[in-house]
């Protein structure tokens, strides 16, 4: 709801600071008073086209500035201004002010934070709604017809949307395994060589290290194995070093009683022969550790190279080649058993499509009832608008399937015929001025509609109607108004009557300067601009009286 509306410097309005409260506002005036000037200021908070021209003669800048009450916290709105990083803290007003330089450009604020021309036009829509013959949102535009209708049928349309979401489920996986099955076909040659070659070399993840390791020691062996047996023979040989220590031992052991010398000397050589007897053993080890069988090499240095050169080709290393082998594997299989699995998807598809059409086709009765109601409700406004020469239908045609969505199958369109015989066509094609508004507000009526904004704005609705029209106009606007704030600018004291608050826009000149302003009326002024509407220039008695009777509770 919108609280309170400052303006400053807006073509004839110097400084005006406005505060508006629930129900039916009225906002009256002469011809050229200014009326328009104050629908443009708001229009320029709601995201309006920023003219340079709107800014008052001799100031640097137009500013506007509305404030609502804080929407709710798990509403659209307030989800739209968290995706857009504005701040909105809690019991505190939601304000939008406009900047228009006289030089060009213009600035946007909501909550005294940067924001874009867009970014208000795109809140606008869940704050104001303005009904007048220039306006093309609300109800004029065709896409939130559907939403309306559904609204005032009190459709529940979650069936319909969990189908639709099943059904794209299903229809992307049977398009994702179409593509796999259709690169797996492209590639079938290739798989079925690349996979017989993996199985052919069968590789097991480590091989690759462990026979590095082994060439590599083979080769090693391969290339002291001489030196090894040179130095076993000169351990071991007839003429080796041990077979001369033991020879000399066996003297030893004839003579050593002669001397201790001889005997320590037995004693020294008796170690030697023990030490190099275990030097003989390590040797004979390792020569046995390193021992290598060529046969054997060359067929480790065989697969070992086949294993290196296959994972080049398929660019891995080659500890991934078993891990290759199960995934190009399992690529051949699913293209074996693809036809299989392509069935049992497909048949899923077409469940949930046909799941969805079902669905679709109840929300479609649903929404064919709920117009023959909505149709029969607004048709009954017309006639004391003075629109009874009018028609009105809700028209719903079913889509092509290509266009159908989470909100089923259906587009919706309200349309009228404003005079016997002619063809019907959207409103804003067909209807113009206070007939347009007339149209609007029979069909809020109609709808009583409960979500969207809440303030509604209706331009001179009355334009060219008086009398019991202009008596069946007020009466609508102070019905609509019980659930909703509706301001409207009227020329009517029939409907300036209905009103809960009444504004009077007037211009004054001090001889160099003409200025609009706005004055809140009290019970007494109010019935003298209403005498005013009745009589014209001059205000009779009989105005005033008449003004009473309007004015008095229905």
């Amino acid at each position: 709801m919108l609280t309170a509306l400052s303006i400053r410097d807006v073509v004839l309005i110097e400084a005006l600071d406005l505060d508006f409260s629930e129900g039916l506002g009225v906002l009256t005036g002469e011809t050229g008073a200014g009326k328009s000037i104050l629908l443009d200021a708001l229009g320029l908070a709601l995201g309006g086209r920023g003219d340079s021209g709107l800014v008052r003669h001799g100031a640097e800048q137009a500013v506007v500035t509305a404030s609502f009450v804080p929407p709710a916290a798990d509403g659209v709105l307030a989800e739209r201004l968290n995706d857009n990083g504005i701040v909105q803290e809690p019991g505190e007003p939601l304000m939008i002010r406009r900047v228009v330089k006289a030089d060009g450009g213009s600035r946007a604020f909501v909550n005294d934070q940067p924001a874009s021309a867009g970014l208000l036009r795109d809140l606008a829509q869940y704050l104001v709604e303005i009904h007048g013959q220039h306006d093309e949102r609300g109800l004029l535009n065709a896409r939130g017809h559907r939403a309306l209708l559904d609204t005032y049928g009190r459709i529940d349309g979650r069936a319909v949307a969990g189908a639709w979401r099943s059904w794209q489920a299903a229809e992307q996986a049977l398009a994702e395994a179409r593509a796999r099955q259709a690169e797996a076909e492209r590639d079938r040659e290739w798989l079925e060589h690349a996979v017989g070659e993996l199985n052919t070399l069968a590789p097991v993840e480590g091989e690759e290290a462990e026979l590095a390791e082994r060439r590599a020691a083979m080769q090693r062996g391969e290339k002291i194995a001489g030196d090894l047996q040179g130095i076993a023979d000169l351990l071991e040989g007839s003429d080796g070093g041990l077979a001369r220590l033991r020879q000399a031992a066996r003297i030893l052991e004839r003579v050593s009683d002669d001397h201790p010398a001889l005997t320590e000397a037995l004693a020294a050589i008796d170690r030697a022969i023990i030490e190099g007897v275990s030097a003989q053993e390590r040797v004979d080890e390792a020569a046995e550790a390193l021992a290598f069988d060529p046969a054997q090499l060359e067929a480790d240095e065989e697969r070992l190279f086949a294993l290196r050169g296959l994972a080049r080709k398929h660019q891995v290393q080659p500890d991934a080649l078993p891990a290759l082998t199960e995934d190009l594997t399992r690529r051949l299989a699913e293209l074996e058993g693809g036809e299989g699995a392509l069935d049992i998807l497909q048949q899923a598809a077409e469940t949930a499509h046909a799941d969805y059409r079902a669905q679709a086709e109840a929300l479609h009765k649903a929404r064919v009832t709920a117009a023959e109601r909505l149709d029969t409700a607004v048709a009954a406004e017309l006639k004391p608008l003075k629109l009874d020469a009018a028609r009105f239908r809700t028209t719903i045609e079913t889509l092509p399937e290509e266009q159908w969505t989470a909100s089923g199958s259906d587009r919706v369109a309200f349309e009228i015929s404003t005079n016997p015989g002619a063809p019907f066509a959207p409103l804003i094609k067909i209807a113009s001025g206070g007939e347009l508004s007339r149209f609007i507000l029979a069909l809020k009526v109609a709808l009583a509609e409960k979500g969207g904004a809440r303030t509604l704005i209706f331009d001179e609705i009355d334009r060219g109607v008086g009398g019991a029209v202009a008596s069946a106009i007020g009466e609508r606007l102070a019905r609509l108004a019980s659930d909703n704030q509706v301001l409207v600018v009227t020329h009517s004291p029939q409907v300036a009557a209905r009103g809960r608050r009444h504004l009077l826009i007037a211009k004054s000149n001090d001889g160099v300067v003409t200025r609009t302003g706005v004055t809140p009326l009290d019970a007494d002024a109010r019935r003298e601009e209403i005498a005013r509407m009745l009589s014209g220039a001059e205000i009779t008695d009989e105005a005033r009286a008449q003004a009473e009777r309007l004015l008095e509770p229905a």
